[in-house]
């Protein structure tokens, strides 16, 4: 492969710190940098500069998460790196850029997609959005998955921008740039985000860590980038899967409560 690949792939040689380059990432996560700024700019309308830092916050979190050596890392050596890039895209970068997304400017974006009408939809659809975010959640850590997409870059590039996509959903019902639907109570957003990231997920993460043998072939072959074995390296990867995204949900959950119990003080 040498040095310089467009986007993070299994790479068939032992581990070493030389930093490799990914122009395709590079471009991935500066080119909607740029059009956020020129669209601000051009925008008649006041801005939110909040917003601004959100959204250049969740950027640098898909940067981050995608780029040498994490990115490298969860690729084709260490299924912990790989599960920790699913919790950057997702509860991380996913979100922030959602509250970095001005109304109009989403909008905007989704109707030249023509897709506004099917994420106002989605945004109100609790069950479905749990459906589609643990669909995808489980089909990308499914061992055959993982093995034939991360030896491709097209398809290392593509399992990166499905588990971002993942991340727009889950959270849609939550903090949607397009707003709420009348009557959405903060307690069903409470319950449903609680469920959809705690009950699915336990199944993949209860199997990676309490597996006796290693689950991903890519994985277990791959040359050791620490003094852990493959076997132990998967069990951290449960555990990150089963615990990591425990403080920001119950966080924004607590958030959701105490806002809710501000807004019925207010009312009595």
């Amino acid at each position: 492969m040498g040095d310089f690949t467009f986007w993070c792939v299994a790479l068939d040689k032992p581990w070493s710190w030389q930093w490799i380059a990914y122009p395709g990432i590079w471009l991935a996560s500066i080119t909607p940098m740029v059009l956020y700024a020129i669209a601000v700019r051009r925008h008649p309308g006041p801005i939110d500069s909040r917003k601004a830092r959100f959204f250049y916050a969740g950027m640098i979190v898909f940067w981050i998460a995608t780029d040498w050596p994490l990115g490298t890392l969860g690729a084709g050596y260490m299924a912990s790196a790989h599960m920790i890039q699913f919790l950057l895209y997702t509860v991380g970068a996913a979100p922030l850029l959602m509250l970095g997304t001005p109304e109009w400017m989403a909008r905007g974006f989704l109707d030249r997609l023509r897709l506004t009408r099917v994420t106002e939809w989605l945004g109100g659809n609790y069950l479905m959005c749990a459906l589609l975010y643990n669909g995808i959640l489980m089909a990308t850590h499914a061992p055959g998955t993982v093995e034939i997409f991360r030896r491709s870059q097209i398809g290392s590039a593509f399992m990166d921008f499905a588990w971002v996509i993942a991340g727009f959903i889950l959270w849609l019902p939550i903090i949607s740039p397009l707003g709420r639907r009348p009557g959405s109570a903060p307690w069903g957003r409470m319950v449903y985000l609680f469920m959809a990231t705690a009950v699915v997920a336990v199944i993949p993460a209860s199997f990676l860590t309490f597996s006796t043998t290693p689950v991903y072939a890519l994985y277990e072959l791959a040359p050791r980038v620490t003094a852990l074995t493959a076997r132990e390296d998967q069990q951290i990867a449960g555990i990150i899967m089963k615990l990591a995204t425990v403080p920001v949900v119950w966080t924004t959950i607590a958030v959701m409560w105490f806002r809710w119990a501000k807004q019925e003080g207010a009312m009595t």
